[in-house]
Order: C-alpha cells, then sequence, then structure tokens
C-alpha cells in the first residue's frame, strides 16, 4: 500500500522513458513501455505484474487530474518553501540542479505535478477518510509495534539566534558569530513530541527546520542517533494517526483506480 501512495506521490524520471523497446500497452490513450516497466519493477522490487499495476493506475490517474490547473504563483509558493527548508536561496537551487543536469523548466513542470496529484488526493481521497476511534489506533499500534522504534538518544547542537533574519543568515552562511549554540543530548522518551518529530526527520549531519520559539529562533544540528526503543502509546499517538491516516489512503486510492479501470481502454500490445 505504502509503494502505491508512494509512486502518486512523486514525480518519476522513468516515467520519461524513451520508447526504445516499443509499447507494452495503451491505457486511454496513454503508452506505457517495456522500458518502464523494467525501470519501476527494479526501482521498487517488485514483480512486472505490481509494475504493470501501478502504472495502469499512474495513466488513469493522469487522466483523472487531466483538467487540474496549476497557477504559475502556486509553483513559485512551493519551489520558495522546498528552497526556504533546504536553507538555500533559489539562485543557489537553480545551479545545483544544472549542475545535476536537470533543466529548470523541466523541475518546475515536476513541481507542477506534484501539486496537481496534491489537488486530486484533496478532491478525491482525503475527504473519504474517516477520524480513527481510540481502539482502532490502539490496535493498528499492537500490529505495528515495529513502525515505533526509535532511537534511545539523540545528540545536536541546538543554535538560536534572535531574529528570523539573523537565522536565516546564519544557515545561508554558517557563521557562528550570528547564533549562540550548546551541545545537547536527548532522551526521546523524555521529549515532546514535535520536538521529536523534528529530531527524527532530520539525517545525521543535517539541520531541523527553523523554530520560532517566541523570543528567539532555533535550529539544531542533528550528529548522532544511538540505541533503540518503542515509543509508549502516549508519546506515539500522533505518529500512530499520521500512519493510519496513511494506510486509510492506500486503499480508498485502491478502490478508487480499481473502479476507474473497469471501465477504462487499455489496450495490451505486447
Amino acid at each position: 500500500m505504502r509503494k502505491l501512495l508512494f509512486l502518486f506521490l512523486i514525480f518519476f524520471a522513468f516515467l520519461e522513458a524513451k520508447m526504445v523497446d516499443g509499447i507494452a500497452m495503451i491505457v486511454e490513450g496513454q503508452a506505457i513501455t517495456m522500458a518502464e516497466i523494467r525501470s519501476l519493477k527494479s526501482q521498487m522490487g517488485i514483480s512486472k505484474a505490481e509494475a504493470v499495476d501501478l502504472l495502469i493506475q499512474d495513466r488513469l490517474q493522469n487522466v483523472a487530474m487531466k483538467d487540474i490547473v496549476i497557477p504559475e504563483e502556486e509553483i513559485d509558493t512551493k519551489i520558495s518553501e522546498i528552497a526556504a527548508q533546504n536553507h538555500i536561496s533559489i539562485p543557489k537551487m537553480q545551479k545545483i540542479l544544472k549542475q545535476q543536469g536537470t533543466p529548470w523548466i523541466k523541475y518546475r513542470t515536476s513541481i507542477r505535478n506534484t501539486l496537481k496529484k496534491e489537488h486530486f488526493f484533496q478532491s478525491n481521497v482525503l475527504g473519504s477518510i474517516p477520524e480513527p476511534t481510540e481502539d482502532e489506533l490502539k490496535l493498528f499500534y499492537a500490529k505495528h509495534k515495529n513502525a515505533f522504534v526509535i532511537p534511545k538518544t539523540i545528540s545536536a547542537t541546538e543554535y538560536t539566534a534572535k531574529s528570523k533574519e539573523i537565522m536565516t543568515k546564519f544557515l545561508k552562511t554558517h557563521k557562528k558569530s550570528y547564533v549562540k549554540s550548546r551541545h545537547i543530548t536527548k532522551r526521546t522518551d523524555k521529549m515532546e513530541p514535535s520536538l521529536l518529530t523534528l529530531f527524527l526527520e532530520a539525517q545525521d549531519g543535517h539541520y531541523t527546520k527553523s523554530i520560532n520559539a517566541g523570543n528567539y529562533y532555533v535550529v539544531y544540528l542533528i550528529h548522532s542517533k544511538k540505541g533503540k526503543t518503542t515509543m509508549p502509546y502516549e508519546v506515539a499517538r500522533g505518529f500512530i494517526i499520521s500512519q493510519w491516516k496513511q494506510e486509510q489512503r492506500a486503499v480508498i486510492l485502491k478502490d478508487y483506480f480499481q473502479k476507474l479501470r473497469t471501465s477504462a481502454e487499455i489496450k495490451i500490445i505486447r
């Protein structure tokens, strides 16, 4: 289920594969190539039948999204958010993408497609997800305890600045004269859920998002995560709700496209 959801949330490069191996099938006028099937099969470690199924659903989603229009301003806003999250300017982002061989117009197209999919989810999936009961959450937690195993301790450097502007300068230049710093090691079972989420999202050697702490701004540079522990239900509850809803989204999404598939025009070539 997560693989299915993952497919629809990001822009896959293999969807632009050249038709050097010919067309495998045509779904509502859109081709699926043999190269795409092999690429998806290899990248996700799934069978050919599963890869074909996911690609058919991708094409059906393209048809379902054809009338969704994303304004250029919304694309600009999304790109600005991504740049801010990575603590870089848009010109720096453009330079990095160019070095990686990705044209800026192609990147904007990928963002447009991502936003179209987000709009599609909001219109066709999110409203169908009910709020879980406490019993459902506890049952989910009991069945998926391995999903809530986290590091026992996390070490980091805490950086504080008097304003958002100063923090932004620090994140761009890494000049420590802009901020105050201190090394910390936190036990995850003693952390507030919101801060724990922030720490878990950041990889070792990377900064967390900037936090407005009222009179100052703070970010953390994560150094290492050690040990293992299972989050108690009370601490994990927010994570449990998120994962429960993710599972429900996958089920609803699969059902939605199964219904579309029954009336879709699918022509098998090979």
